[in-house]
């Protein structure tokens, strides 16, 4: 059973990770960067997974849309996950395409029950495919989507998400600070997002940075927290995790940094921070 705090794999620092080889627990990796790729960030991915168990995280399924799943992309991806030996594969409660055009964004379903009940199917569906166990995440957003009368009634996101794992029948990759930037930005609790999802069935956890962006809307100043993973994770989504990490089974848990990527080093001594939180908050 993984655990502890390990890092997102990225090419930023994949050359020093390779030839350094530091004590991590585990790597997590998306598929989509690797599938069908050969030259030095295969060969790269291949030492690193001599030296570390992986974990596989993806970006492009699309579960929360309508379009029919790309069939030769699941078996690729079915592929990966056997040749890596993932112990799961998780991707977002999200859609990213519509008719076939990627949108190059994760945004958010509408939140009720018919649409809990369908995306729970897909995952089913996708699970089924690619042979290993799934989990969703939970993701950012800025505007969400509002149902018609004939969507049926809203659920909370909390709920939602809760309702998806039940139909599903999955995991939950839970992002503490997705979590964090949706409670401020729409001005609801965060405490109670976490009370309405069912804990038992978080098999991993996503910790990032976030920045604030100003926009001036006539004389008004309007502030937002934007989910970048451009920055350390900050002391808010910290103690956030700190309360929370005695109530979740004892999981993977991931810094993921993709925008300013510092050095290797730096990382490294945010995953020693974020695990000694985790160890003093468990203990």
């Amino acid at each position: 059973m993984l655990s502890g705090v390990g890092l997102g794999l990225r090419w930023e620092f994949i050359h020093d990770l390779v030839n350094d080889l530091p004590p991590l627990p585990f790597l997590e990796v998306s598929p989509e960067n690797y599938i069908e790729r050969g030259g030095y960030y295969a060969w790269a991915l291949d030492r690193a997974a001599e030296h570390y168990p992986l974990i596989s995280h993806g970006l492009s399924l699309s579960l929360a849309g309508s379009d029919p799943f790309d069939r030769d992309y699941l078996g690729a991806l079915k592929t990966f996950l056997r040749e890596r030996r993932a112990p799961y594969h998780s991707d977002h409660l999200s859609f990213g395409t519509v008719n076939g055009v990627a949108l190059h964004d994760l945004l958010p379903p509408i939140f009720t029950l018919r649409e809990a009940k369908r995306i729970a199917t897909r995952v089913r569906e996708v699970q089924d495919a690619v042979n290993v166990p799934m989990a969703i995440e939970n993701i950012s957003y800025y505007l969400p989507s509002k149902p018609s009368e004939s969507d049926g009634d809203e659920m909370s996101e909390g709920e939602f998400v809760a309702e998806v794992l039940r139909e599903a029948d999955c995991g939950l990759l839970l992002d503490i600070n997705n979590a964090f930037v949706n409670a401020t930005n729409f001005s609801t609790s965060v405490d109670a997002f976490f009370d309405a999802l069912p804990l038992d069935r978080v098999v991993q956890v996503h910790l990032a940075g976030h920045e604030w962006i100003e926009n001036e809307v006539g004389e008004a100043t309007e502030r937002l927290i934007v989910d970048t993973h451009g920055s350390d994770v900050v002391p808010d989504v910290r103690e956030i995790f700190r309360r929370l990490a005695p109530r979740l089974p004892k999981v993977p848990i991931v810094l993921e940094r993709d925008e300013n990527v510092p050095a290797l080093p730096d990382l490294l001594n945010e995953v020693r921070e974020l695990q000694m939180i985790y160890d003093e908050a468990r203990r």
